[in-house]
């Protein structure tokens, strides 16, 4: 595979002056607009992609095949050797922050959100994703996991998104399609309608996506497919069992691995239809997931058991060679398999080093897309990607921030230097640490005490980006 070797090159003068604290929210959407007028190539009303966007569900790094995993995932790979893969793409560690990243450019932390959540997640106004491809022109559509408001009331038809089928809530049961016992557990909906419906969750939403697809006209669209595999309770179809590898032994662990070969096969079919409605060469496709693999219990008593019969056991997630897993701000928790293919204009490779995030893609879509919006008014932390891309110019230095779970950690990374702090219940500081990304993937050398300066530099920037939080918060009654 070819890596394309990326620099600062000419845009760095973009981020020679240091930050100005108390300040950063309004850089920030200077920052995108700047990078977006100085180095992006315009595309014409013709050229716009349709944009297809899959998103799987606690997959890990190395679940892969192409990342060392010991399951097949053929179509998978085929993205990742004829697109573009980004080797550093970092999403937050749990599910609902990674999508209230996607949808507004902006770092979950800005609504409150850094667990996975029933409620509202978004203002009823926000201007997300959706909303504004589709005052673009886009058909809009989300197929899979919502998870930002488990209530009809709160859904994605009240966030523009013209149809939506699937788990209002989170993860759900493979055949019963319920959520977890209480009073989000029936969740499997047809535009915010609740349903019943026979079947696997994931044949069900597959074939809902190739259904949409099928009936697109020329106008552009948007699709977004999160997909609820490899999130636990699993129990596969016999079909995908018995095609598992037979050096993979025990109930669960085999379970998993059909349940990832079940999931790249979709996205295979979901490829096929983008090139038999020839729709693929004017299509930008996107595959990643929302946080790191887990080892979490596969039948976990909090969801209700009718008729699943899912095995007993840990899964088997794997992100080796990073540490952490989902949940962590760790590499393992927070860096995810991620590939870009738009055939013809995006030239196949990887980029290994230059570190992007979720709350990218927002300005990247909206810049394609020719949307009207107004990155400053909306804030955005992210950055319009599509130079770097698209080969003609790299991404600038910058810094990326996470609130983990619950506000229990944070991080920022600049460059090459990572800092992590973990607080107790009172917020107090309990660890410091940094890690030199580039020499210490890993994160197995602790360099806080060795280098205090870098320290206190990390400690401004991740000050800075922490005031800004909870500046957008849903306040519920």
């Amino acid at each position: 595979m070819k890596e394309r070797k990326l620099d600062h090159g000419t845009a760095s003068f973009l981020v020679r002056r240091p930050p100005v604290p108390g300040r950063r929210s309004r850089m920030s959407g200077l920052f995108v607009t700047l990078w977006t007028c100085l180095t992006c190539v315009s595309l014409n009303a013709a050229e716009r992609p349709n944009i297809v966007f899959i998103m799987a569900d606690d997959l890990g790094w190395a679940d892969v095949e192409f990342h060392g995993g010991n399951v097949p995932t053929p179509n998978l790979h085929r993205l990742a050797r004829e697109g573009l893969e980004l080797r550093s793409h970092y999403v937050a560690p749990v599910c609902s922050p990674t999508r209230t990243g996607l949808l507004t450019g902006r770092y979950w932390s800005r609504f409150g959100i850094t667990t996975p959540t029933n409620r509202q997640a978004l203002p009823a106004e926000t201007v997300t994703l959706a909303r504004a491809l589709r005052s673009a022109g886009y058909d809009t559509c989300l197929i899979g996991k919502w998870h930002l408001g488990s209530l009809p009331k709160w859904g994605p038809n009240h966030f523009g998104f013209d149809h939506s089928y699937g788990s209002l809530a989170g993860g759900v049961t493979p055949w019963s399609h319920r959520y977890k016992k209480g009073p989000y557990s029936s969740t499997w909906h047809r535009d915010e309608k609740l349903v019943e419906e026979g079947g696997h969750v994931t044949d069900l939403l597959t074939a809902e996506a190739i259904e949409w697809l099928k009936t697109r006209s020329d106008r552009p669209f948007f699709l977004y497919l999160p997909f609820t595999a490899v999130h636990l309770p699993i129990r596969e179809p016999n079909e995908w069992l018995e095609r598992v590898p037979v050096s993979i032994r025990g109930d669960v662990p085999r379970q998993y691995a059909a349940c990832i070969m079940h999931l790249d096969d979709a996205v295979g079919r979901i490829m096929a239809t983008l090139e038999q409605t020839g729709k693929r060469r004017k299509t930008l496709v996107i595959f990643t997931s929302d946080n790191g693999g887990s080892t979490a219990e596969n039948n976990d008593t909090r969801y209700p058991n009718i008729g699943d019969d899912c095995p007993n056991g840990r899964l088997t997630g794997n992100n080796a060679p990073l540490r952490g897993q989902k949940g962590s701000l760790y590499e393992g928790g927070i860096r995810v398999p991620t590939m870009v293919s738009w055939p013809g204009v995006i030239e196949a490779g990887r980029t290994d080093s230059t570190p992007v995030h979720i709350v990218d893609w927002m300005p990247t879509f909206c810049r394609l897309a020719g949307a009207d919006v107004d990155g400053i008014k909306l804030k955005w932390d992210g950055a319009d990607l599509w130079p770097m891309l698209s080969g003609t110019a790299s991404l600038p230095e910058r810094t990326l921030y996470w609130s983990g779970p619950r506000d229990r950690s944070r991080a920022v990374r600049r460059g090459r230097w990572k800092l992590l702090i973990a607080y107790d219940k009172e917020e107090k500081e309990r660890k410091v640490e940094l890690f030199d990304l580039e020499a210490d993937l890993e994160e197995r050398n602790d360099r806080s005490a060795a280098r205090p300066h870098d320290v206190a530099r990390m400690r401004k920037l991740l000050q800075t980006a922490m005031a800004h939080d909870k500046d957008s918060v849903v306040r519920h009654p």
